[in-house]
């Protein structure tokens, strides 16, 4: 059975045991025991919080060596348009596509030509969709958090691919075209803002297979690219070029926007998409046509993998978007991949339900029974100093078998108090009876 990868990953070397990453795990993925944070592989989505939050760098994303394009004859790299706003005074986007060119890539196709062909596949799959709202299927880290805490939304899902993988079909599908050479010998790399887009590649929802061959961090490229940003020369591109509503993708709402839809709700920020999503799920809002949910603040522009403040970012892609000649995305190009289906999951995506407590019902009543009155004993301040991110989570990991009662420095201070006092009874009585 294969393990499932996580890009996410914690250095025990640099962990301090300090509990922030606890308090905003949205899926409570993980305790600190023996000092050390722990990452519950079933429960993590990926998202990158903990990177964000962690003051010491204990928490990683695990990303593909540079090298990996040796692997491939041809390499193509897919530049994710959230790039585009980690340079200052960026005069276009071709600067970028060169400095890809001049890094080692044999072409570049940008992932916000991907997002236009999804754009236009959008506005008709909307109209096939009963369950209302349609939640965006874009970010995987949304995706998981559906599946680990609202299986009951899949449905909700539009089943169609994200711009990286449609991407990355077309990529290869065009460069074997146009040099009559074998798709099999093209690597396709992204550069990613998130942890959650390699862990995706890795281990797909909805597909069989990931079309990428492989996913670099704007982080770890930044350096290099900056430096061929830096040489002179005339930038030119061949080809068409990404829309200015597919480089919009990047900033939150973009999506939404470049598909046309008016009755929409754009959220990002993984605790305020978890506040829509409860909404969704009690049916609050059932006459709102389409949810766009990013886990990232701002969007992927806030990435965790991303070198520079999201706000400027942001700021700079709108202001790169005003040079962009293609006003609107090209639903001709776009029709053979609509047609042929290369933009529909080929798979449904499943449920992953990890936060059951137990797989038999009767079993998982009487652990639930036993988890109210071991909550109603502790003192609910959810203060984390336990390791757990909540009371209510500490009383599940003692009826699971992995803390202790006693691990809940309250219930230790009055354990103790409790011990010295009679310490004191019996010292009295000694005392006396001598």
């Amino acid at each position: 059975m294969n393990t499932y990868f996580h890009s996410v990953r914690l250095d025990r070397d640099k962990c301090k045991g300090c509990t922030n990453c606890i308090k905003h795990c949205p899926t409570e993925a993980i305790r600190v025991r023996n000092g050390k944070a722990q990452i519950i592989p079933e429960r993590c989505i990926d998202c990158g919080e903990c990177i964000r939050i962690c003051p010491y760098h204990a928490k990683i994303a695990y990303t593909d060596p540079f090298s990996d394009i040796g692997r491939f004859k041809y390499k193509i790299a897919l530049p994710a348009p959230t790039l585009y706003g980690q340079f200052k005074n960026l005069s276009s986007i071709g600067r970028v596509v060169m400095g890809l060119r001049l890094m080692g890539f044999d072409d570049v196709y940008e992932v916000a030509r991907g997002a236009d062909i999804v754009s236009c596949a959008i506005r008709e799959r909307l109209a096939c969709k009963d369950n209302l709202p349609v939640i965006s299927s874009a970010c995987p880290a949304i995706v998981r958090l559906i599946q680990v805490r609202f299986p009951n939304l899949i449905n909700n899902i539009i089943d169609l691919k994200s711009p990286m993988e449609v991407a990355a079909i077309a990529a290869k599908r065009e460069f074997a075209q146009k040099h009559g050479v074998n798709e099999s010998d093209i690597g396709a790399f992204f550069i990613t803002p998130c942890p959650a887009k390699v862990t995706s590649i890795k281990n797909p929802d909805g597909i069989e297979k990931s079309r990428v061959d492989g996913a670099f961090s704007v982080i770890d490229i930044y350096g290099l690219l900056a430096s061929q940003l830096k040489k002179p020369g005339v930038v030119t591109i061949e080809g068409p070029t990404a829309s200015v509503y597919g480089v919009g993708w990047a900033n939150s709402g973009g999506e939404a926007i470049a598909a046309g839809i008016q009755n929409y709700l754009a959220v990002d920020g993984i605790v305020n998409v978890i506040k829509v999503l409860e909404e969704i799920e009690n049916m609050k809002l059932s006459d709102l046509q389409f949810f766009e949910g990013l886990a990232c603040p701002g969007g992927c522009v806030g990435g965790p993998l991303t070198f520079e403040n999201p706000f400027v970012a942001r700021a700079r892609i709108r202001a790169l978007s005003s040079k962009i000649k293609n006003a609107e995305p090209s639903c001709e190009y776009a029709r053979p991949y609509i047609d042929d289906g290369s933009v529909l999951l080929s798979q449904p995506i499943e449920a992953r339900p990890v936060m059951k407590i137990d797989g038999d019902m009767l079993t998982a009543m009487r652990k639930l029974e036993q988890i109210e009155e071991i909550t109603a004993r502790l003192p609910g301040l959810d203060c984390g100093s336990c390791g757990s991110p909540s009371c209510r989570a500490m009383a599940e990991d003692i009826v699971r078998g992995d803390a202790k009662e006693i691990d809940c420095i309250f219930k230790l201070r009055d354990k103790v108090t409790s011990l010295a006092e009679q310490m004191v009874e019996l010292i009295g009585r000694d005392k006396k009876e001598k």
